[in-house]
């Protein structure tokens, strides 16, 4: 059956940017923070679209601190704020955009990154699940 979408919900929906997009597959990186994938050099363009604290724009070594390349499964989201996917894999409501995100990402934040985080009042969670 479909589902008819109301008002509320058509007028959050955002149109999938370029630059939340990978732009090709050679380069693929996924935030440590939130999943995000895209290349590496659209995250020394433009940093993270969810994950701004962690500075990554015009900081090649800060992407790569900040990213795996190493990641699992591929989703994409167009409406964040409403997906069960989205809310499985912990990356649901207003504050992620659309995107593609990986469904696990290998590695973790160096620990000043993760110090940081944390005296900013965040609470880091690993999205690696290679050890499940």
């Amino acid at each position: 059956t479909h589902r008819k979408q109301t008002p509320e919900a058509a007028s959050k929906m955002v149109e999938p940017q370029s630059n939340v997009v990978p732009l090709d597959q050679k380069t693929l990186r996924a935030c440590l923070v939130c999943s995000m994938v895209k290349t590496v050099q659209q995250f020394e363009n433009d940093g993270c679209h969810n994950c701004s604290f962690l500075k990554m724009k015009h900081d090649r070594h800060r992407v790569l601190d900040c990213t795996s390349a190493s990641f699992e499964g591929l989703i994409s989201l167009l409406d964040p704020s409403t997906s069960w996917v989205a809310r499985w894999q912990r990356i649901s409501g207003d504050r992620y955009v659309p995107g593609c995100y990986a469904i696990s990402v290998s590695g973790s934040l160096p620990q000043g990154a993760i110090d940081s985080l944390r005296h900013r009042g965040f609470r880091y969670r690993s999205r690696d699940r290679t050890g499940m």
